[in-house]
């Protein structure tokens, strides 16, 4: 299966300070890449320069043992001796540093070098040593036993999690026959990857951190890892492997098309889309034994968005997480990720969710502070309500009490209707006979402030549209608040919402068209409204809500499915921004009265 995917990938170093010469031949590296025609003629240099790499950081470190045999599609005549001079350049720097953390930057010279859709399809990303070793510790922490735990990374490209799992596996048989040692690794650990070099580099640095046991045995470590795609998998073999107790890794992520059989054997976990990481998920929940677990890095997407309900669901009812750690992806911890990063273990019957915020540091650590202890929703398959940051702890517990929601005071959330580009012919920069206004998102102001102002000054937008006969669905005739569907998690505010009055709509005959990159929030039909659409513009740009909404949301988008869901103070309370607005009371009052419902 060639999935359209990405796993989250890492940019921190592991040890900053001894990395600058690395950096600097990675970004030689990555230009030597980029000055091959095509994609193609780029991936085959990649993997031939890695190859070369990766040969000489074995030469470097054990000169006494036979290369190990390379894999069979990273050939040698794509790479000149210029280049392979590079390659040993790199290799020699790699080899100043320990086992694991060679790995780590050698895997991200390969993800800088390979062509950007070859690198999103297959996922080949490595992860931070920091974070492996504190995934790792959480599991332990679960009760992974390393003297007998049989371990499997699904997606275990350049031996991020295999590496440091076989030194563990090691260090706690420490005075075993090295023979001993080495036929206990063997036997307990194992690994897949769809990407033949990476699952070459993940038994070689497998290998050199059992280096010493391989001498001392006077052998070679057995394969360990296989060349497939670990979704292949079905459910026959999955028995005849008998269940592991740690299913581990950084398995990729993104949206896949899957065919009707295939849709059929995932169905349990599914809603609506299907994302990589989601089924890695339901994976590693058929393959770990009963009281095993799972330890993964993800987005935190699947916390809340609706189309992961069925894998919450199964999460909740299966496998409940022990632990939950947010990583902070602001600090630079992950490149090219626009969703929040978490590591997550899972266990049968965990009782409750320690969370925990991580935070990279210049010694190539994490910081961790811990946020304390949550359960899981009596009903699984919705938003799981957490704080993203220690800021949020209180108010996290205090949004689990609170049972009010947009339906509760009339309010229901839509998308706008039209899509843009689906209906060019019909689109004008002029008022022409029988345009209606088109609203984009940039008509509502970016600072939270609340301001409507028709325009369309960004590239390829129109200001007016001219619906035809069957065009009704896409006419908005009643006043209404927008929301913007897209955000950066390091906006100020999430939430950017701003009254569309009735007014305006009046004004241009009683009709307007929204466009899809807006959230309509409007009255339920039937219903009338408990607060008004200005008051509830108020109540969506207040920091207490973009706070709110934060601990269900972990992606750039801004769902009507999340909107709905995010816990409102009782509709008493949200009457009294109507009265505050009445007597025109400033946005310091608002605010200060919003936050006093939330309870802070």
């Amino acid at each position: 299966m060639n999935y359209s995917a990405r796993a989250l990938a890492p940019t921190v170093d592991p040890r900053p300070s001894s990395c600058a010469a690395l950096k600097e031949l990675r970004e030689g590296a990555r230009r030597l890449a980029a000055s091959r025609g095509t994609d193609l003629e780029r991936l085959r240099f990649s993997q031939g320069f890695m190859t070369f790499v990766v040969e000489h950081y074995w030469d470097m470190l054990a000169p006494d043992l036979a290369r190990p045999v390379r894999p069979a599609r990273a050939g040698r005549a794509q790479v000149g001796k210029t280049e392979q001079r590079v390659a040993a350049d790199i290799a020699a720097r790699a080899a100043e540093m320990p086992p694991l953390d060679a790995g780590y930057a050698i895997g991200t010279i390969y993800t800088a070098m390979l062509p950007e859709n070859h690198r999103g399809d297959f996922g080949v990303f490595y992860t931070p040593p920091a974070l492996t070793e504190r995934l790792l510790d959480q599991a332990e922490a679960a009760g992974v036993d390393w003297r007998t735990a049989r371990v499997l990374d699904p997606a275990c490209g350049g031996g991020a999690f295999l590496a440091p799992v076989a030194a563990r596996m090691a260090a706690a048989r420490t005075g075993a026959p090295a023979e001993e040692i080495l036929a206990h690794v063997e036997a307990h650990l194992s690994g897949i990857d769809i990407d033949p070099l990476g699952a070459w580099m993940s038994q070689v640095f497998v290998e050199m951190v059992l280096l010493d046991a391989a001498r001392a045995a006077g052998r070679r470590l057995a394969r360990l890892v296989e060349v497939r795609d670990s979704l292949a998998i079905d459910d026959s073999e999955i028995a005849e492997r008998g269940g592991y107790d740690l299913v581990v890794g950084n398995p990729p992520y993104g949206r896949i098309t899957l065919d009707k059989e295939v849709r059929v054997r995932w169905a349990r976990s599914l809603y609506g889309h299907a994302n990589v990481y989601g089924l890695f998920t339901d994976l590693a929940v058929r393959l770990v034994r009963p009281g095993g677990v799972i330890a993964y890095v993800t987005p935190a997407g699947f916390l809340g968005g609706e189309y992961f309900k069925n894998l919450r669901k199964l999460l909740g009812e299966r496998a409940p997480p022990v632990s939950l750690d947010f990583v902070d992806a602001r600090k630079g911890v992950f490149a090219d990720v626009l969703q929040e990063a978490l590591l997550a273990v899972y266990r049968a019957a965990a009782p409750r969710i320690a969370v925990s915020f991580l935070a990279a540091r210049e010694t190539g650590d994490v910081a961790v502070t811990a946020g304390g202890g949550f359960s899981v929703p009596a009903d699984p398959s919705g938003p799981w309500l957490l704080p993203r940051h220690a800021r949020q702890v209180e108010l996290a517990h205090r949004l689990r009490a609170m049972t009010g929601r947009l339906a509760d005071i009339g309010y229901e959330v839509s998308t706008g209707p039209l899509v843009w580009n689906r209906h060019k012919p019909k689109l004008h920069d002029r008022k022409v006979r029988g345009a209606v206004p088109l609203i984009w998102a940039e008509c509502v102001a970016a600072d939270g402030s609340g301001r409507f102002a028709f325009k369309a000054v960004t590239r390829n937008h129109k200001a007016w549209f001219v619906p035809g006969p069957a065009d009704e669905p896409n006419i908005v005739r009643t006043a209404c608040v927008l929301v913007q569907r897209t955000t950066a998690l390091e906006q100020a505010r999430r939430l950017i919402a701003a009254e569309l009055p009735q007014g305006f709509i009046d004004e241009h005959g009683g009709a307007v068209s929204v466009e899809n990159h807006l959230n309509m929030v409007k009255p339920m039909r039937g219903r009338t409204p408990l607060i008004s659409a200005q008051a509830l513009a108020a109540l969506l740009n207040s920091e207490a809500m973009d706070q709110a909404f934060r601990c269900i949301n972990g992606t750039p988008a801004v769902s009507a499915y999340e909107i709905e869901a995010t816990p409102l103070p009782a509709a008493e309370e949200l009457r009294t921004l109507d009265r505050l607005i009445a007597r025109r009371a400033g946005k310091a009052a608002i605010e200060k009265r919003i936050w006093e419902m939330y309870g802070g």
